[in-house]
Parts: C-alpha cells; structure tokens; sequence
C-alpha cells in the first residue's frame, strides 16, 4: 500500500490544481506549486527523483511564470485538458524511455531483489501504459466535452487508474504462472476401479506419492518392471558386498527437509534408514576435509585468505537462501510458482519476493554468475563447484537456485548415506504401503496406459486391463508419453515438446570389493584433481561389506553415446578399458586397491537404461540447465500425473520425494493439514 498512498499524495497538486481552476480560482496554480516544491525537497537532497512529482513541478513552474508573469489565462481556463496531456506525455515517455513511472513507486513495495525481474518491469510497463491511456482520454474529455460530464469522467477514470494499480500487481503475476498450468489442472475423479490409484514405477517419487495416499485411506497398486523396488534407489549384493545402483549422497534430512517431513508423516525414524557422510575434496594435490559448514569454512579461508570477507558472505547469504527455499512448510516442500497460486492464492505469490528475498536472488541466475558476485579467485570457484555434477551440467548453466539446493546446501546441512544401501529406504516405503492395505508387486511390466475420451482409465500389464481413475507414472515422461500413452492422444505441439527434452548426463560405475581396511577414509571423496569420485560404501555402514574388508565404488561421467552396443566385443572392450582406467586413479589415491580386488562388476548408461528404463541412462532424467522447462506433474491426459525425475523440481532422491508429496497433496485436493 506504500506505493499506492504514494502515487495519491504525487496527485494531490493535480487535484487541486483541477478542482481549484475549475471554480475559476488562481490559487490553483500556486499551491500546487508549493505542494510540488515540498514534494520534490527530499528528492533533491537524496538525488533520486520521482518522475511524476519533478513533472508536476516543472509544469506548475510554467503555470505561474506563464499565469502571473506573462498575464496568460490558459492555464487556468484549460487545466484540464493541458493537466492530462502533459501527464499522458510524461507517462509515455517514461515508457519509451525504459523506466515507467509507476516503477519507481513500486521500488517502495518490493525488496531490490525483485527490481530486475523480467515481470517487475513487466507489470509496471502496464500499469503506466494503463495510465497513459487514461491520461489521453481524460484530456480529449476536457477538449471535446463540458461540465458535468468532465467531472464525472475523469474522475471515474482516476478511479480506474487507481483500482488497476491496485488489482493488476496481483493479477499479473499469478495470471503469467498459470497460464499454461491452467490447460492440465483437470478436476480430480475418484472411484470407479480396481483401485484408486496404480503407480507405474518403485522410483522413490512413486513410493512417496503411494505412501502418503495409503496413510489417507487410498486403494494403491505400484507396478515395478524390475524384480526390486526403488528404481535408481536400490540396491545389490555381490559376495557379500553390498552395492547402491547410484545413490550415494541424500540431502533433505536437515529440519525441515522434505524427506525428514515425509519421514515425520509416515512414522519411519530417520536414524533407522539413514546415517551423515563424511566427505573428502582433493583439489590440486591437497586433501580437505569437510565434515561440517565450520570444517570446510576453515580450510577454505587457510586455502584463499584473501577471500575470507566473500566466503564469510557467501555462507551466510547461502544459508539465509536456503532456509527462505522451505519457509513455507505446510505442505513439507517449496512450491512452484503455478502451484503457490493455486493453493495458496495469488497474494502470495506477489508476495513471494518480499518473503524470500534471499532465495529470490537466487533464481533466475547461474551458478557462475551467483561465484562471480562473490568471488574473484576461480581456484574457489571451482571448489565450491565441486557438488555440481549433483545438477548434471556446468556452474554457467546450472540454475543458482538448483546448485543451492542440490549442491551448496551440502555444505551447510551434509549429506546421507542409506543405512543397509539405498534400497533400504525404497523398500521401508513399499513396506508402508503394504502395511496400509496397497500393493507393490515386482516383475510386472505396464505396456500401456489405456486412455478413452481423453482421460485415463487404467493400465494393461500382463495382457489385463486393471482400472483406477488416477494413474501416477513414475516413468521417463518419453517413456510415458510417446510410449505407454501414444501419440494419439496427445496434440503435435505436445509430442514435439517431449520428443525435443534432452536427456540428462549419465554416468559409469565400478563397483569393487576389496580386501582391505579403508576405515581411516572418509566415505565420499571427490577428486577434482582426477575424472572420477570414490565412495566407501561400508564406511557409512560396516554391514555392506564383510568384516576387515569394504565396498567400494567409483564413479565417472559418462556419455550414453559413446558406448556401441550392450553385449558386442567392443562394448564389452570399452567397458573394460574404462573399468581400468578408473581403477587406476583411485590407486593413486588409495594405493594398492588394485591389488586386493576380490570383487568387481561395472555399469554403463546402457546398464541403467536396461534396469530401469530410464532414456539413455539419464541421471536426472532431463537436462536441468537454465532454461529447460519439464513437463508439469499434471499432464494433458486427465487422471494421469507425473511424478520422479521427469517434472519439478527435477532430479536427485530429495528432488523426487518433492514431487511426490505433490502428487499426493494434489490427488487428495491439497488438504491444510
């Protein structure tokens, strides 16, 4: 309201100006004039200038020396008129100019933070062009008409003005985020089938969704292709030695992360299923620990004392961003800005920069340009981009929002290790399901989903029709959509919009068992210095490898592409080649490694593509650079959603249980709790 209580005391002089010329009177044009003088006073010591009240100034300048010095009546007979086409004037030259009007007015309601935003600018280039228009039709209302008629007008005008300004900050915004959304947010059926809900896919967003709607009473079947649950999230055993399929580092387990607020919510206890890491970064050919925030702060200001003042400021800009990320935590998870409309109005979403302006500046820049406003030494840069293949892209393409959540927060709250391996936790939550009357069943396949009228019906697995009204794919949205679904359902725009996603990276693994004691490591350590990261399995847990022995895993980027034919002879030379060139490096930091192998087995993205049906062996399902949209969790076939990898907020056991409780609070209809 400070902006608006702004503009109404800017159009004071104006009011009198026109209510006091109106009745023939001179002092029309000089206390307007005094009110402007007083207006402008302030301005001139601050040096920063609102365009309105140095307009009004200088036109009440011109009025008296033009009335008083000179004899002219023509201000006071024609004050209408000359009054709104010197504001329509000034209103349309604010625009040409790239700085309308009413921006300045703004900058009092909102943090600085939000004054650069694309929408910002936006709305107040409508608000002023709203203003202008009514300006100009004020002063052919003045021109062309008479008493009463100008009175009733222009006031009803003003009027008008003054309501948009009022209405169209809270409009605007809420209607640019929802106007996509709008198209898929189908009303939601229950009843009517076999089930409630069927799940495609033991992904971890799929178990989440399922877990929560069977605590709130739904009938839920989860199909899983596989002959275990939980997708990228599992786990295996070779000899004795246990194996996690990716997972290695788990964030959400601070506070108030989603997985402690999921965890809450179904009555699992944290410290059953999941235990912190420890991690080691060796950067040019020096190895730091960092346990906690204060271990890692102290051997970056040893390494860069210089940056000492930036890293203190950093962290604490970082901190305050990521506790802003979940403020609002009556659902358990941030939401996206679709979705803050429609739950919790279009208020919030307005006020949603005011609320978290830390976080805010955060969004919409890279990770690249968020190091560069802090630091100067791109040695520090790099290391405090060592997490960022937790995004699967580059620092300069990597959304500063998702490297906080997905990479810096790391720093500040650790990381998880999977008690018993990470299928460990995707079977607690298939566990719960069952418990609360729902099916997981493994081994069973979903070749389509039947679609009739638009909407879905249920799914076809092993030759039978089963019936739900609410289908959730936690599937590749591809896989999903030109697959199970068929394009004959879905527009062109559509399939060409999905047929056009990237794919994310992927990535090759070797998974060792060796005959040593590595207990004096730590369980993560990132090698910027090398291509790949090393993880001691059985460091975070004893049970993953048998006693004076651990498992082990290396770690390296890999391109799908690159890697011929599963099964072929140079398929099967490449994989060697590289299993051994990984090897090699991490002798160079564990040394004789090598020599004490009794266990070894390797993945490549073409392994994960098989196991998990996953396009290309995709870590994060799509590419998560800047500008790269993934489809909404609601989808244009009514009762099917989306949940995983494939939609917001993207990849990464976090990111997916986010998408879970999504899902879920949207099938129930978003329930205060």
């Amino acid at each position: 309201m400070r902006g608006i209580l702004y503009i109404l005391i800017s159009f004071i002089p104006w009011i009198l100006y026109w209510t006091l010329c109106g009745i023939g009177s001179y002092l029309g044009i000089i206390i307007p004039l005094a009110i402007s003088s007083i207006l402008l006073i302030p301005q001139i010591f601050k040096r920063s200038f609102n365009i309105m009240d140095l307009v009004s100034f200088l036109y009440f300048s011109l009025a008296s020396l033009a009335t008083f010095a000179f004899g002219l009546s023509i201000f006071v007979d024609e004050s209408g008129f000359l009054g709104y086409l010197t504001l329509f004037l000034m209103a349309a030259l604010s625009i040409a100019l790239r700085r309308p009007y009413t921006l300045q007015v703004s900058m009092r309601d909102y943090p600085e933070v939000y004054w650069k935003d694309e929408s910002f600018t936006m709305i107040n280039n409508i608000i002023t062009a709203s203003w202008a228009f009514i300006f100009a039709l004020n002063s052919l209302i003045f021109l062309l008409l008479s008493f009463p008629l100008t009175l009733i007008l222009s006031n009803s005008l003003i009027a008008l003005g003054i309501f948009l300004s009022s209405i169209l900050p809270v409009k605007l915004p809420a209607m640019r985020a929802v106007s996509e959304f709008k198209k898929y947010d189908w009303e939601v059926r229950t009843g009517g089938g076999d089930y409630d809900v069927i799940i495609i896919g033991s992904g971890i967003g799929g178990l989440t969704c399922g877990a929560l709607l069977s605590k709130r009473g739904y009938r839920v079947l989860v199909l899983e292709q596989h002959y275990q649950v939980g997708g990228y999230c599992s786990s295996f055993r070779r000899r004795g030695f246990v194996f996690n399929s990716g997972v290695e580092d788990v964030s959400g387990l601070w506070e108030k992360g989603p997985i402690t607020y999921l965890l809450r919510e179904l009555g699992l206890k944290k410290d059953d299923l999941f235990v912190k890491n420890s991690r080691m970064f060796i950067f040019r050919g020096k190895a730091i620990r960092a346990d906690s925030l204060v271990e890692f702060i102290a051997a970056l200001y040893e390494m860069f004392p210089s940056e000492r003042e930036n890293i203190e400021r950093f962290f604490y800009e970082a901190e305050r961003a990521y506790e802003e990320c979940y403020r609002d935590d009556v659902y358990g998870v941030p939401l996206p800005a679709e979705l803050i409309v429609k739950v919790f109005g279009e208020r919030k979403l307005l006020d949603y920069p005011r609320e978290h302006p830390h976080f805010y500046d955060w969004m919409g820049k890279s990770f690249k340009e968020k190091l560069d406003e802090y630091f100067r030494d791109e040695g520090l840069k790099e290391l405090l981009s060592a997490l960022i293949g937790y995004v699967g892209t580059s620092p300069d393409k990597a959304p500063a929002s998702s490297a906080l959540t997905a990479c810096v927060s790391y720093y500040i709250h650790g990381g998880f290790f999977p008690k018993g391996g990470a299928g460990t936790f995707a079977e607690a939550l298939a566990e719960f399901i069952r418990e609360h009357g729902g099916q997981v069943l493994v081994n069973r396949r979903v070749d389509k989903i039947v679609v009739r009228d638009g909407r879905a019906i249920g799914v076809i697995a092993g030759g039978n029709l089963i019936r739900a009204p609410i289908i959730v794919s936690n599937v590749n949205a591809k896989t999903t959509f030109l697959e199970l679904v068929g394009e004959e359902h879905l527009s062109r725009e559509f399939v060409d919009y999905i047929r056009g996603l990237k794919m994310s990276p992927s990535c090759f693994m070797v998974f060792l068992g060796v005959d040593m004691d590595l207990s004096s490591y730590p369980t993560l350590i990132k090698n910027l210095d090398g291509s790949c990261d090393i993880v001691i399995n059985s460091n975070a847990d004893r049970s993953l490898a048998p006693p004076g022995k651990a498992s082990v895993t290396i770690i390296a980027p890999a391109n799908y592409r690159d890697f011929p034919e599963r099964g072929t002879d140079e398929y099967l030379r490449m994989k060697k080649e590289i299993a051994e060139t990984l090897i090699s490096e991490a002798d160079r930091i564990i040394p004789g490694i090598r020599e004490k192998i009794v266990v070894q087995d390797e993945a490549t993205p073409k392994t994960f593509e098989r196991y998990t049906s996953m396009p290309e062996g995709a870590i994060y399902a799509f590419d998560q650079s800047i500008g790269v949209k993934r489809p909404y969790f609601k989808t244009p076939i009514r009762g099917l959603y989306l949940v995983g990898a494939s939609t917001f907020p993207g990849g990464g056991v976090e990111a997916a249980v986010i998408s879970g409780i999504i899902c879920a609070n949207d099938i129930c209809g978003w329930p205060r709790p």
